[in-house]
């Protein structure tokens, strides 16, 4: 159950970051691996900050938060 809840939260946050940075989507399964990296680095950026959001909203945000980092800099090393 937990996968799966890691996956709905990571498409959401991919999107949500994808949809921010650049306007439009990645696809579910680029959604899905930008929004769960982007969890990993927007959990590590924030609590090295000190800050700490809880619950689904919290991990959506962080994800998002963490997709945009990751979506800029995947820009600024393959630009087109």
């Amino acid at each position: 159950m937990e996968i799966i809840v890691t996956l709905i939260i990571g498409a959401v946050a991919g999107w949500l970051g994808s949809v921010i940075y650049r306007g439009r989507g990645h696809g579910l399964l680029g959604n899905i691996i930008v929004g769960i990296v982007g969890g990993f680095v927007g959990y590590w950026l924030l609590g090295e900050m000190g800050i700490f959001m809880g619950g689904w909203l919290g991990a959506i945000l962080t994800g998002a938060l963490g997709a945009i980092i990751i979506l800029f800099l995947f820009n600024l090393i393959f630009r087109k």
